[in-house]
């Protein structure tokens, strides 16, 4: 059976497999299911929700069990430890068996209003992926926004993937693009640098920014920049080109030096003196040494952690 929707077809049969990423959401799941179960009128594909449960410590994944008992669209999957995000990510696309797959946090940041039209403009065919930006970052600490605001910035000069500042992960796309996505199974993940690597056309909706309807973040200062960090070391090796121009800097500075001394001491027949500039230029190189170093340290790192092939997540229970 089929209905008729702005010009084109829509198959009643097919269906919307919804990620959604939880570490210890016990307070927002219920919310969050109630929320997108308001919406299936206005859905044109059923909804199969994928939770997974990065190793919550509190009664998330009992919340889980109960719902999937409850309803047979529901599915989770639950780690032996802590992840990550992009771990969740990666397991719940692998998890999805829909012609069409949404990614969406728990914590209603994402405006699920917003889901049917996204699902539509992707079921029309003119895009592979309709996403959504934050327009604003009303809220948020300035210091926060600021940092936020200049790694999109400066990541977009860096790197050949292009991000779309403020943009979430909240997104509808194609069976398709989603294998494609899954193709990269790298360790050292950075999603929204993925999300841009693969390609397909991509359509950004924008909306102001929204507070949690429960709960607290588990995103802090350190964490998101050491997320950004692997963001560059993933996507740019610019920050090896610097360390390349810092040498070749540091060596022509230092033939310069070396013509200078002989040339002075040739011409008034003394020797140099000045050991303070002497030691502030040997702290000089030696600080851009250590700053090379860890610098490249951070690419051997990742190197060293994908070498091992380790597997992206382990899981303890799935249904």
């Amino acid at each position: 059976m089929t209905e008729k929707i702005d010009n084109y077809s829509i198959e009643k049969s097919e269906v919307l497999s919804l990620v959604v990423p939880v570490h210890n959401e016990e307070e927002t799941i219920q919310t969050f299911y109630d929320t997108l179960s308001a919406l299936k009128d206005k859905l044109t594909a059923t909804i199969q929700y994928h939770f997974v449960d990065d190793g919550s410590t509190d009664h998330t994944l009992s919340i889980l069990r109960e719902l999937a008992n409850h309803d047979e669209n529901v599915h989770y999957i639950s780690f032996s430890r802590n992840f990550g995000k992009e771990a969740g990510l990666y397991a719940g696309l692998q998890q999805t068996t829909g012609q069409y797959v949404a990614v969406m946090d728990v914590d209603l940041q994402d405006p699920p209003e917003l889901l049917p039209q996204m699902l539509q403009d992707v079921q029309s065919g003119d895009y592979d992926a309709v996403g959504t930006r934050r327009a604003d970052r009303s809220g948020e600490a300035r210091i926060r926004s600021w940092f936020s605001a200049q790694f999109y910035v400066w990541m977009n000069k860096i790197s050949e993937t292009q991000l779309v500042d403020g943009a979430r992960d909240y997104r509808v796309m194609t069976r398709q693009m989603v294998n494609a996505i899954l193709s990269m199974s790298e360790n050292q993940r950075f999603s929204k640098g993925i999300f841009s690597w693969v390609g397909f056309k991509t359509k950004y909706i924008p909306f102001e920014n929204r507070e949690r309807v429960a709960g607290s973040t588990s995103w802090s200062f350190w964490s998101l920049s050491k997320y950004a960090i692997a963001g560059i070391v993933s996507f740019s090796t610019f920050p090896l080109t610097i360390i390349t121009g810092l040498g070749f800097l540091s060596f022509g500075i230092s033939l310069l030096s070396a013509a200078f001394i002989v040339i002075r001491a040739l011409a008034y027949n003394n020797s140099v003196a000045g050991w303070p500039s002497m030691v502030t230029i040997i702290l000089f190189i030696g600080g851009i040494q250590l700053l090379s170093l860890g610098v490249i340290g951070r690419y051997v790192a990742a190197i060293f952690l994908e070498s091992k092939h380790r597997p992206i997540y382990i899981t303890r229970e799935e249904k």
